[in-house]
């Protein structure tokens, strides 16, 4: 009994340990914004961009500071630009 208790306590924390980002699209990357601009883009919006990096989800995700200063890490739609997601702490 105590192994089985332990094995699902690690499963729990395994699951939370895994913070699936948002599913952008699956779409031919031909038709997205290209990286570079995309980042050009996202600084014009106020970001700093620390690190810049597609995602599983077929994201453009960036990890950084908005306008205040504060630290985020915003998901982006690859073809509109739009964001999906974002934490700021």
């Amino acid at each position: 009994m105590k192994a089985l208790l332990t094995s699902a306590t690690i499963l729990m924390l395994s699951a939370t340990q895994v913070q699936a980002g948002p599913r952008c699209t699956d779409g031919n990357q031909e038709s997205w914004i290209p990286a570079d601009q995309m980042q050009q883009q996202i600084k014009d919006q106020g970001y700093t961009i620390k690190k810049f990096k597609v995602t599983r989800g077929g994201c453009y995700e960036i990890y950084g500071w908005d306008k205040a200063e504060n630290k985020v890490e915003v998901y982006f739609h690859p073809v509109s630009g739009d964001v999906v997601k974002s934490k700021v702490e």
